[in-house]
């Protein structure tokens, strides 16, 4: 009788011990982040201004611009910004190009056409 229940101890330790029992953490969602992209119909230089930040780009030529695919120039020319609503400036050789106060989402890329 003690075998049986040796046997029958040892049988429940070996099944618990090969459900792979443990605390397992997974985390998921969008990034808290939001980006914007500068297009228009040639490359040229401009300088953005967001929420009094300035910054000097280059606008992504319109015909090389797909939003189905991720383009590593487009990337390069990205301001990444919070999200929530910004206030835009775009000026090129001194003239204003664009003024607007926009709204992007998290993890929205946010193309504007100049």
């Amino acid at each position: 009788m003690k075998r049986i229940a040796t046997l029958f101890v040892a049988a429940i330790v070996l099944t618990l011990a090969s459900c792979n029992v443990g605390v397992h953490s997974v985390s998921s969602g969008k990034a808290d982040e939001a980006a914007l992209l500068f297009m228009a119909p040639e490359r040229y230089n401009i300088a953005v201004t967001i929420d009094g930040t300035t910054y000097a780009l280059e606008t992504v030529k319109k015909k090389a611009y797909r939003a189905a695919r991720d383009i590593k120039r487009s990337a390069t020319q990205q301001v990444v910004v919070s999200p929530g609503r910004h206030s835009v400036q775009v000026t090129r050789d001194g003239k204003e190009v664009y003024t607007k106060e926009i709204f992007v989402s998290a993890a929205e890329q946010k193309v504007i056409e100049l």
